[in-house]
């Protein structure tokens, strides 16, 4: 086999799923996705301008599974409860586990149990406004369910989006997930306690975030020993 085969076979360029349709399929395919992401795109922004009505501040809190997402809202709860009255929606596949342990800190949760769906939309945020006495709230956090590819479809309406990785997923967890960070507005580098133990080159994952969006802010974090939380907290403006 020549040097050129072997090469073409090691980076087998990606195939997505409507490429393998017939042309009618795949043109409703992409159809409906857009006809999907701008409905989405209208009730995001309605969600945003009622949240605004009312005054309440909002985050969007994306990130893969075990970054460190619950416990960062924990210490910044448990800061910020007697300044807010915080509401904080938490999207997982099942189970209440992370809103459970959320409101041992002081702030109201709700669990959204997505089965099937790997993100949050904007239709789930909107069924919880159109619920809720939004006058009995400052504050509203997100907690998205833990992925970070499937968040980056849908925008949910808040003010901010953070995105949270931890030194124990590698140093090119960024580089390899380029498209929450350019739809965020903060990039968190959590349990930067581990970071030595590891070898995980910090320097790094902020330079990618950076190149990726030049206009994200980057903070590194350890939710464990609190180094930061404050300063994430300020960069929030909370």
């Amino acid at each position: 086999m020549s040097e050129k085969r072997k090469k073409e076979i090691q980076r087998i360029k990606e195939l997505e799923s409507i490429n393998l349709a017939t042309d009618g399929i795949r043109d409703l395919v992409v159809q409906t996705k857009m006809e999907v992401e701008r409905d989405n795109e209208l009730l995001a922004k309605q969600n945003n301008e009622e949240l605004r009505e009312h005054k309440i501040k909002s985050v969007d809190i994306v990130g893969a599974i075990g970054a460190g997402k619950t416990a960062l809202i924990e210490k910044i709860v448990e800061i910020l409860s007697e300044k807010y009255r915080i509401l904080v929606i938490c999207g997982d596949i099942t189970t209440r586990v992370d809103a459970d342990r959320i409101q041992s800190h002081n702030a109201e949760t709700i669990q959204i149990n997505t089965g099937r769906e790997c993100a949050l939309n904007a239709y789930h945020i909107h069924q919880i406004i159109e619920n809720k006495e939004l006058d009995d709230y400052d504050l509203l956090f997100i907690e998205n369910v833990g992925n970070l590819i499937c968040p980056s479809d849908f925008t949910l309406g808040t003010d901010k989006r953070i995105t949270i990785v931890s030194t124990t997923e590698g140093e090119w967890v960024i580089e390899k997930h380029p498209m929450l960070f350019k739809m965020s507005q903060v990039a968190v580098i959590n349990k930067v306690d581990l970071a030595e133990r590891l070898g995980t080159n910090i320097q790094k994952m902020i330079e990618d975030a950076k190149e990726i969006n030049p206009n994200i802010e980057v903070i590194t974090t350890s939710a464990k020993t609190g180094e930061n939380i404050n300063k994430l907290i300020e960069i929030l403006e909370l």
